[in-house]
């Protein structure tokens, strides 16, 4: 079931311009598979799904996602293009992005594999960062931003 899943979800934004995880459900419903949010959620991160841009100021899910390439350049331009701002409070990280890129931003953070972060977590426009110490902080805000 989950494989059938999560073909009908690369065929849907293949197919659709999907810009809202309600949207996707919507359409997965309309082909039988009644899932919830969290679902979705994890499939769209196990098929490594983001957001791309289309007609100048929107935002549609994408199943070739920048990141896929695995290249230094990729990651770069997904953090040069979507970081708007990164500050930190004690041992935890804030970035904020253009709006809809958050988990584009935190799958390239998490691919850097950078010592020190112990998770991720994003949200349409807000990452947040658990670093393991308050001291390390600085030093990572520095390593992400010389990834762009």
């Amino acid at each position: 079931m989950k494989k059938e899943r999560q073909n009908a979800i690369i065929q849907i934004i293949t197919n659709n311009n999907v810009e809202t995880q309600e949207d996707l459900q919507a359409l997965l419903k309309e082909k039988g598979f009644d899932v919830t949010q969290a679902t979705i959620s994890r499939d769209m991160r196990e098929l490594k799904v983001t957001k791309i841009s289309y007609d100048g100021n929107k935002h549609k899910y994408s199943a070739n996602p920048v990141i896929d390439s695995g290249t230094k350049a990729s990651y770069k331009h997904v953090l040069g293009n979507c970081v708007l701002s990164i500050d930190h409070a004690q041992n935890i990280i804030v970035i904020k992005t253009v709006s809809g890129m958050a988990m584009a931003v935190g799958a390239a953070i998490d691919h850097m594999d950078i010592s020190g972060i112990m998770g991720c977590i994003a949200g349409d426009d807000t990452i947040f960062l658990a670093i393991r110490d308050s001291k390390m902080a600085e030093d990572i805000i520095g390593d992400i931003k010389k990834c762009y």
